[in-house]
């Protein structure tokens, strides 16, 4: 296994961890001058757009677990290197919930667990209040679309170079419609390394947040087959 590819899912997930879940911890409501929900959307879309640009030659950027799934299975990815591309990405997003969890700390009164920490939930810990069966469906939904505009972009039919932008954009627009659903995960290792964090709740409700991803990666694969193929 090449460790240059762990080591860049690993480093560009914890960018994606940091600089997505930190625009929420830090920046949203920042008195008079917070970023809001729109803010934070673009900041996701970005730390993908960027990474996508500046890892995207050494390991194809993955950085979530379901994306490597879905890409196996639609083909695309070796299979044999699908475990240890989870584990780095996993590793990366605890590492970028880590650096988050020190900035935010330096503030007088941080309690990652009362403040949620930029974690995903359904029920009482939804943005909105949205239940269970509303989080998985949106999760499972948005994570479909996300795999199949993926593979759809990258293919090789597709104008070359503008696959980054699309992808970015395409989280920038899930994050808009689903962060009042659950905090918008599509990525289980963006939903695990908070979640340590805040322990409790959001440990309990992980679950959620990783077969949801997974199982709407699969369907975005096998859409993405049945039309491109």
């Amino acid at each position: 296994m090449n460790l240059k590819k762990l080591s860049a899912e690993m480093i560009g997930t914890a960018w994606l961890v940091l600089g997505g879940c930190g625009s929420a911890v830090l920046a949203a409501a920042f008195p008079g001058v917070g970023i809001g929900l729109l803010g934070v959307s673009f900041a996701f879309g970005l730390t993908v757009l960027t990474m996508a640009y500046s890892i995207g030659a050494v390991s194809g950027c993955h950085l979530n677990p379901a994306v490597t799934i879905g890409l196996a299975a639609a083909g695309k990815h070796p299979k044999n290197e699908v475990v240890p591309y989870i584990i780095a990405q996993i590793i990366g997003g605890i590492v970028g919930a880590a650096i988050l969890y020190v900035i935010a700390s330096g503030k007088a009164g941080f309690d990652a667990s009362a403040s949620g920490f930029a974690a995903n939930g359904f029920g009482e810990h939804s943005p909105g209040g949205y239940s269970m069966i509303s989080g998985l469906i949106a999760e499972v939904v948005a994570t479909a679309f996300f795999l199949f505009i993926i593979l759809s972009s990258t293919d090789k039919k597709a104008p070359a170079g503008f696959a980054p932008i699309a992808i970015g954009l395409a989280l920038t627009l899930i994050h808009l419609v689903t962060i009042p659903v659950t905090n918008t995960s599509v990525n289980p290792a963006r939903s695990i390394g908070p979640a340590l964090f805040v322990g409790g709740w959001a440990l309990e409700q992980v679950w959620l947040f990783i077969v949801g991803p997974i199982v709407g990666a699969v369907i975005g694969a096998l859409t993405y087959k049945s039309i491109h193929d």
